[in-house]
């Protein structure tokens, strides 16, 4: 097994720089930190970190989930190469550790987001659901959630330890990491205080999803409830007729004025519930990943959650 790994990594070692990676950095030819991170979050926290002192890579491509997602031999040799590899630890992406085990890296950092953040994973909260009988309604249901970095506030304990990363590679920069830090938490502690001041002033406490749920750690952290047609980690990609007829009927009786969808989901469960309650659709930005277009034009976590709080404004109102 040994050997075939060693054979696969000598063998992409020249293909690999015509390979589409999402990545930023320069072509000055100086040596850098390299930094792989599989998802959009910690690769916008890493760059906004790092600066250029560091190459960053998005392992899976714009658009990819996490959750389907197969890992290529190029995967195993871009993360035997790095100096810093980020994850988030959970069952979404569990085939990472294959990854991990395959690098023959001893002296890569490696840092799992579950294990730096705080919230909880399963938590009591409003799930709508069906189950095909005529009684369905909403309650509360204990769910997963691996979502880390969706409250800014564990986006900025994720952040420290990616600096603390960065300062043990690379000693010399330690102050200008530390720097950066201070700066990206206060961007964050705006955000975060600029998301509590819309809850605050809302007319409700109450978000609707026609899509997957993956905002746990969201809405815990600003005291919001929410029915949705699917957790965040469901394999399900279509809502029972209960479902959907659930949560039009509570559109309706609840005036709720916005339904939700996940950006880059179809929206087509948020279509049916809007064409029939007329709400509005608004999107949310999960940032785990974003649209190739996004990435090219170097969107950032922080511009996302501006527009979700500006979204969150219009559903609560």
């Amino acid at each position: 097994m040994k050997l075939t790994k060693k054979i696969i990594i000598c063998f992409l070692a020249f293909a690999i720089s015509a390979l589409p990676l999402c990545s930023c950095g320069n072509t000055s030819g100086e040596e850098k930190i390299s930094i792989v991170t599989t998802i959009f979050a910690p690769y916008d926290f890493s760059r906004a970190l790092a600066g250029e002192n560091a190459e960053v890579t998005m392992l899976l491509p714009c658009g990819a989930d996490s959750h389907s997602y197969d890992p290529t031999p190029r995967d195993m040799l871009v993360v035997s190469k790095c100096d810093i590899f980020i994850y988030v630890g959970g069952a979404a992406d569990a085939w990472v550790e294959n990854v991990i085990a395959a690098a023959e890296n001893p002296d890569m950092k490696i840092i799992k987001l579950m294990e730096h953040t705080e919230g909880l994973i399963c938590s009591e909260h409003h799930h709508e659901h069906g189950d095909g009988g005529e009684h369905d309604h909403s309650h509360p249901h204990s769910e997963y959630d691996e979502h880390v970095w969706a409250s800014p506030r564990n986006a900025a304990l994720a952040c420290e330890a990616i600096a603390e990363a960065l300062c043990e590679v690379d000693k010399e920069n330690e102050a200008l990491y530390r720097e950066n830090l201070a700066a990206y938490r206060a961007e964050l502690s705006a955000v975060d205080a600029e998301i509590k001041e819309i809850v605050a002033g809302g007319a409700r406490r109450e978000l609707v999803f026609g899509d997957r749920f993956p905002l746990i750690y969201f809405t815990e952290a600003y005291g919001l409830s929410y029915h949705a047609a699917f957790p965040g980690c469901a394999g399900n990609t279509e809502p029972s007729a209960a479902t959907l007829a659930e949560l039009i009927t509570h559109v309706s009786e609840e005036n709720i004025p916005a339904v939700f969808h996940i950006s880059l989901s179809t929206g087509n469960i948020a279509n049916a519930i809007c064409d029939a309650t007329g709400a509005k659709k608004l999107a949310f930005h999960a940032c785990e990943t974003v649209a190739k277009a996004d990435f090219d034009a170097g969107v950032t976590y922080i511009e996302l959650m501006r527009e979700n709080a500006a979204a969150l404004r219009e559903a609560l109102k």
